[in-house]
């Protein structure tokens, strides 16, 4: 069975089992079999910070119902008799399902279709629920312990509303972003030596370019105006320029044995100033890049969500490309740049009627 045949099956599995639990009461109010169901108010804070606006009713409120069918359809499919390709599923297989799911529903939520939005917003939970449970499932931790420690959290981040001291004025909100840094370092002792320690070493190298930028700039380590975070990126670009022509210098003064160009790094070129040239080269393609995630940055872009969508409108128009050439019954070759260019062209007019 392909994956993708396995995912229809999964598919209709969850239809199933959404049915089945349709009708289940067998789930805590925590959303864990570890809970208790309890009807009436729920407190969402505790003790003195309890109050009749941080209260739901359990019995009546529809998210709370909702999210108990869901939890019963995690468990069924990862029940005795549940789904085989979601009971073969591990935390580690996961991952690549819950980043997918999360860039579909930012792409989702872009594009302005609340529909879409809504649908995507539901396979993001759904996955975040289900690699959860597998947790819950060895030991480690439940479901539970995840919805109240993200609550406990939650709290103890917002003391503005929670706790909020008596005649204290609104807080504006950059002194609630500052008073979150504060409560992160000094009561949850997440605080390093240095503060550029907090950007995970395992983040995909865009998302750790901007979360280290944007570290640096709290401690306004950071350009006046993205004016000048342009002029730099265009102060990149021309040493990027310089370091290519190096490359080409160095790999034409050496021809490879066979009397081509040679490729830097392989053996048939055998040429130690062009592989040294080339990774000169690689290092001022990073700065570009790094350049680039800065003004990104300054203009309030998130550049991972700015990339995926660059990523998928050029899927949309190749694939165009693609259809016309071939219903054209034209190559994919030098002689036919034209009539790739036009169509295109035609792919962005296309868009445009959308």
């Amino acid at each position: 069975m392909s994956p993708a045949e396995e995912r229809v099956g999964a598919a209709a599995c969850k239809a199933t089992a959404a049915e089945a639990a349709g009708s289940a009461g067998c789930v805590g109010a925590a959303g864990s079999p570890r809970g208790t169901a309890e009807q009436g108010s729920v407190p969402l804070v505790h003790g003195a910070a309890a109050n009749a606006d941080a209260a739901v009713d359990a019995a009546g409120n529809p998210a709370v119902h909702a999210f108990s069918r869901l939890f019963a359809v995690v468990a069924a499919l990862r029940g005795a008799h549940g789904c085989p390709w979601d009971k073969d599923q591990t935390p580690l297989s996961m991952r690549h399902n819950i980043v997918e799911e999360a860039f579909e529903a930012a792409d989702a939520i872009s594009g302005g279709n609340a529909a879409h939005a809504r649908e995507e917003l539901g396979d993001v939970l759904f996955d975040v629920l289900l690699t959860a449970f597998m947790y819950e499932q060895d030991g480690s931790f439940s479901v539970a312990d995840v919805l109240s420690d993200v609550t406990d959290k939650l709290v103890r981040r917002h003391p503005h509303v929670f706790r909020p001291e008596p005649g204290s004025r609104p807080l504006e909100k950059a002194a609630v972003n500052a008073r979150w840094d504060d409560i992160k370092n000094s009561v949850e002792g997440r605080a390093c030596s240095n503060v550029l320690d907090q950007v995970p070493l395992g983040f995909p190298p865009l998302l750790r370019a901007y979360k280290l930028l944007s570290k640096a700039a709290k401690l306004h380590f950071d350009w006046e105006s993205a004016a000048d975070a342009r002029a730099k990126l265009c102060e990149e670009l021309a040493e990027v320029d310089e370091a290519a022509d190096t490359v080409a210098a160095e790999l034409a003064a050496h021809p490879a044995a066979d009397g081509g160009r040679g490729t830097p790094f392989t053996r048939s070129a055998q040429n130690p100033a062009a592989d040294s040239a080339q990774l000169h080269l690689e290092e001022e393609i990073g700065d570009l890049l790094m350049c680039a995630v800065n003004l990104s940055r300054m203009h309030r872009v998130d550049p991972s969500l700015a990339l995926d969508r660059a990523n998928r409108k050029f899927y949309r128009r190749f694939s165009f490309v693609e259809r016309r050439m071939q219903e054209s019954g034209l190559p994919f070759d030098d002689a036919h740049l034209a009539e790739m260019e036009a169509f295109w062209q035609e792919a962005k007019r296309e868009e445009r009627k959308d």
